[in-house]
């Protein structure tokens, strides 16, 4: 023991000679030193060590005594005596020859410990096994097909007999022995009642804090049978975490009204799946059900399968790029919508839910709609064996009355990618500035709801009832209650919304990772007669109509921004102002590159920090979803031309993007020139109902601005993109709207 305290100080003493220990732990609680290296070490040192080895090798009984030296002090001795004698330098232990020069020792491997992982919470059946032990579990019934049975297993505890089913023996008997343990195990606390049942808290609640800070119905759920007032939560993410509280809502399948027994406690904690997929976990709710093929649909690259499933006399539907997928979407549209069940997302591909009324089931909504649009276009295509259906982007507009996503009707449907060439711009509003699928779309949607308007002039009653509108109680018309519209656009609109987003989201996007930067939020525009966006200038641009004829890059406003303005002027535009509030839509759905951070930010978050709008507009929230089967990307060129169809249109209308007008030189049905003579037509006969009173106006620009809370509106747009340092919106030269109504 004196030399080994004469090593703690040698090692105290000698702090600028690095030295490095190994010991061999022995029974009783001794050590063998096993190798000993320095640093530039004295021979005074290395005779210490030696010594020292040899005190432990005597300490260690007989084994260590008269026979060979052990690996471990055999190496240290040997290396420490040839360092001392060549340089005062320690050889390390080298694998075979022990550390020897001369190959004197005996070696020994050494044992690697065994990590001894977590505890696992024991299950329900162990532990009724533990209180009650030598229970006897008896098959009661097996109902069900073959490939789905259901068993019901019973076991008498107490003289009770308690029942359990599921799809296997072992399901059924865990469930048997849950039953039986809430019926007589008084838990001190609920944290053990839920191991008990195999279950951990998905919340670190301290149960021994003075502050009552966690819910009570941690306990009340063992006291008194209570109906479930929140739900559970499924699985883990996809990174193998826990979903944070929350996320995905899963309700408790309530128990047999015959036992009357207290359900579990509503508390959030997380119940593992094991990586079932919707399928699965639904067979596991409801046995026995059977999927039926409804529809094949789709171009060729990107088909489209819809299978149908019937659950509690409710129909659901599920599409996919084959008949698996869709299957198993139908399973999860029926968890959805009636377990209010949700699988786990990567959060970047979850739905944002709008402000105000919730009327449909987002992800059922988003699928729904996308089915809509792409199946008339296949109708207006030919099945898209049309040359017409060649595009890069598709979008449309689908309009719903009610709870019923199956009355939806589909409005509008629009596609292109290209804007006009600068030297084809129209003084007299005869052609299209920007071709861009969403732009026309809503182009196309302005050019329905001057049709509704019309059907109020009408002598015959129905048609009348029939609009979308109804009158307001003291100027203008309104929507009629419930009515909604959505957009759908095959892939994110360009700018800002596209730019950080340039791939579908992946199991470990957790975000944007750098919401901060600089460049996030800048209004941006397109090129002309090409793809792609360009930020804005620091400073405002003025466009002038000669620059732009003499070669001037003419530019437009990004299809992000635009949809940005929507969201707070309304997509009515400022002539049809005149009749009605603004319009807002109800949601934005994707059809692929959908990421919920970069699309939230340029829809509306970045001009959060705006001042007060005049009544009655607001900065609109709508619905931000992407759809369950992501479109592939669209191979190839984009091609030249765009396509528009609205509601009661007998074809497509094909427009030449570079010239804004068709192939024979004709002005586009949605060109300005056209809606401006509509809206002429209602100014006259609806004058005794205007929200703007005034003379009639001289040319489409006077028209426009007589919209005075439009333009203040727009104006506070404007301002907050300033005030957020996102740059200033380019307009285009005003000569463009100097136009009357004679052509």
């Amino acid at each position: 023991m004196k030399n080994s305290h004469h090593l703690i100080s040698v090692t105290k003493r000698d702090k600028g000679i690095g030295k490095f220990c190994i010991y061999k732990i022995l029974q009783r609680g001794r050590c063998e030193l096993l190798f000993l290296g320095t640093a530039g070490s004295c021979s005074t040192d290395v005779k210490e060590n030696r010594n020292l080895d040899n005190v432990s090798s005597k300490e260690g009984g007989g084994e260590g005594g008269a026979q060979a030296p052990s690996s471990g002090s055999g190496g240290g001795g040997g290396g420490g005596g040839g360092g001392g004698g060549g340089g005062g330098r320690k050889r390390p232990l080298e694998e075979g020859s022990n550390g020897h020069a001369h190959g004197g020792g005996r070696f020994r491997s050494k044992r690697r410990k065994k990590t001894v992982g977590p505890v696992l919470p024991k299950n329900a059946l162990m532990q009724l096994n533990e209180i009650k032990p030598g229970l006897q579990y008896k098959l009661h019934s097996q109902t069900g097909p073959v490939h789905a049975p259901v068993f019901v297993m019973s076991v008498e505890v107490n003289g009770q007999l308690f029942e359990g089913s599921g799809p296997t023996k072992k399901k059924a008997k865990l469930n048997a022995a849950e039953r039986a343990l809430r019926s007589f195990v008084q838990f001190p606390n609920a944290s053990e009642a839920h191991l008990a049942m195999g279950r951990t808290l998905a919340v670190n609640t301290d149960f021994t804090s003075d502050q009552a800070d966690f819910p009570d119905a941690l306990f009340n759920g063992f006291e008194t049978p209570a109906p479930p007032e929140e739900a559970f939560y499924l699985g883990a993410n996809a990174n193998g975490s826990p979903p944070s509280p929350g996320d995905y809502p899963v309700p408790v399948t309530p128990c047999s009204a015959t036992l009357a027994q207290p359900v579990l406690p509503v508390a959030t904690f997380t119940t593992s799946t094991s990586g079932k997929n919707p399928v699965m976990i639904l067979n596991e709710l409801r046995p026995g059900l059977k999927y039926e093929f409804v529809s094949e649909s789709g171009e060729s690259h990107a088909k489209s399968f819809v299978m149908a499933v019937t659950v509690d006399a409710q129909a659901f539907q599920g599409s996919g790029r084959n008949k698996k997928l869709a299957k198993a979407r139908a399973a999860q549209a029926a968890l959805s919508g009636l377990f209010n069940m949700q699988l786990d997302q990567t959060p970047s591909r979850q739905p944002i839910p709008r402000e105000g009324l919730q009327l449909h089931l987002p992800q059922v909504l988003a699928d729904a709609v996308c089915r809509l649009i792409v199946d008339k276009f296949s109708e207006l295509t030919d099945n898209f064996t049309s040359p017409h259906a060649r595009r890069k982007v598709l979008a449309g507009v689908v309009m719903t009355t009610g709870t019923d996503v199956k009355e939806a009707q589909v409005i509008c449907v629009a596609t292109g990618t290209k804007c006009i060439n600068g030297e084809y711009m129209s003084d007299r509003g005869l052609a299209l500035n920007d071709c861009h699928a969403e732009i026309v779309a809503r182009r196309s949607l302005i050019r329905f709801l001057y049709t509704q308007l019309e059907l109020l002039l009408s002598s015959s009653r129905e048609e009348q009832q029939s609009s979308v509108f109804t009158r307001c109680e003291k100027h203008g018309y309104r929507l009629k209650d419930n009515v909604q519209f959505h957009l759908y656009i095959s892939t994110s609109p360009c700018g800002d919304a596209r730019i950080f987003s340039p791939h579908e989201a992946g199991v470990e996007d957790q975000g944007d990772r750098h919401p901060n930067r600089k460049a996030r939020g800048q209004l941006r525009t397109k090129i002309e007669s090409g793809e792609g966006t360009i930020p804005v200038r620091t400073s405002s641009t003025i466009q002038t109509w000669d620059g732009v004829l003499q070669g001037e890059r003419l530019l437009t406003m990004s299809c992000s921004d635009k949809i940005a303005r929507w969201n707070v002027v309304g997509v009515q535009g400022s002539l049809m102002s005149y009749f009605m509030g603004p319009v807002y839509l109800s949601s934005i759905i994707l059809g692929s590159l959908y990421h919920a951070d970069h699309l939230s930010r340029a829809m509306y978050q970045r001009i959060a920090d705006m001042e007060p709008l005049p009544q009655p507009f607001t900065l609109n929230r709508p619905l931000l979803s992407g759809i369950s089967n992501a479109e592939a990307r669209q191979p190839g060129k984009a091609p030249n031309f765009s396509v528009n169809w609205t509601v009661g249109d007998a074809s497509l209308e094909v427009i030449n993007a570079t010239t804004g007008k068709d192939d024979l030189g004709r002005p586009s049905r949605l060109c300005k020139h056209a809606l401006y003579a509509r809206w002429l037509r209602l100014h006259s006969k609806l004058c005794g109902s205007l929200r703007i009173k005034g003379p009639r106006p001289g040319s489409y620009h006077e028209a426009k601005q007589a919209a005075l809370d439009y333009h203040s509106a727009k104006q506070a747009l404007f301002k907050a993109f300033h005030k957020a340092g996102l740059g200033a919106w380019v307009k285009k030269p005003s000569e463009q709207d100097q136009f009357s109504s004679n052509p």
